[in-house]
Parts: structure tokens; C-alpha cells; sequence
């Protein structure tokens, strides 16, 4: 006698496609049982005045009018403001055989680059000093440096 042809693993894989076909049916009974309610009002949903999504529509008297002249489209402009050009720092690092270090700003704790040939004066670690910025090669540079 021979031996079957129906080995353990196409069994299985019969199964599964049978439990497949099986669950595809349910779902689609299930479908048919629930009410059809696949209008428009089912498909649109509303934005409150907080930005949620909401089911129901917004209520007509909280309507604010704009006006076409008071929408600005893009980047406000910027008014010119009067900056202090010297600012204030304390030397985070200063190496006197290499020539260079950086200062570290009061305000808004950026570090910049200074040089030897940028100090009035010269200059040690933990110095409270006032300074200037150019544009150097890799970014802003601290120039005229003084002690305060």
C-alpha cells in the first residue's frame, strides 16, 4: 500500500485557509446585519473652535467675521530694533600658549570663539569681560575684548 499524499504541513496550511475562509464570511453576516447608514452625514465630521473633531456641527451664533484685510499671509515683518552691539561674559576657557579660548554669553549661555589678536587686554578663566561679534570663517567670533 502507498503512503498518502497529504503530509502534516499541507494539513495545516488547509486549515488555516479554511479558518480564513470561514472568518471572511462572518465578518461579511456581520456586515449585513448592521443598519446601512453610509450617507454623507455619516462621512462628515466638524472642527470645534478648539480644533477637535467633532460629530456635530458648530453652533452659527459663536461665528466670529474676519475680514479679508486682516489676514496676514506669511512672515510678519520684523521692526528694525536698537541692539547693544556689547555684550556681556564670563571666559568658560582661555589657553595663553595656543592663543585662543571662548566666552560664554550672560543672556543666552552661547559660547563664542575669541583669539589673542581679538583682546584689549589680556585675559584668564572665569573673567567677566565685555565683547563684540563679527562674523568669522566657522561662525560669530568674540572681538574687542575688555575686562570689566
Amino acid at each position: 500500500m502507498g503512503k498518502s499524499q497529504e503530509t502534516y504541513n499541507k494539513k495545516e496550511k488547509e486549515k488555516k485557509r479554511l479558518k480564513k475562509r470561514q472568518d471572511k464570511e462572518a465578518k461579511r453576516e456581520e456586515r449585513k446585519a448592521l443598519p446601512k447608514n453610509s450617507g454623507l452625514e455619516s462621512m462628515i465630521t466638524y472642527v470645534n473652535e478648539f480644533g477637535n473633531f467633532s460629530d456635530t456641527p458648530p453652533d452659527p451664533t459663536k461665528r466670529k467675521k474676519l475680514k479679508a484685510e486682516d489676514i496676514e499671509l506669511g512672515v510678519p515683518k520684523r521692526e528694525k530694533e536698537e541692539v547693544d552691539p556689547i555684550r556681556m561674559g564670563k571666559v568658560e576657557f582661555f589657553n595663553n600658549e595656543k592663543g585662543y579660548g571662548f566666552i560664554k554669553e550672560n543672556e543666552t549661555n552661547e559660547k563664542f570663539f575669541v583669539h589673542v589678536s581679538s583682546l584689549t587686554e589680556e585675559i584668564v578663566e572665569n573673567d567677566k569681560v565685555s565683547f563684540e561679534l563679527e562674523q568669522g570663517l566657522k561662525g560669530l567670533n568674540a572681538v574687542r575684548v575688555k575686562k570689566i
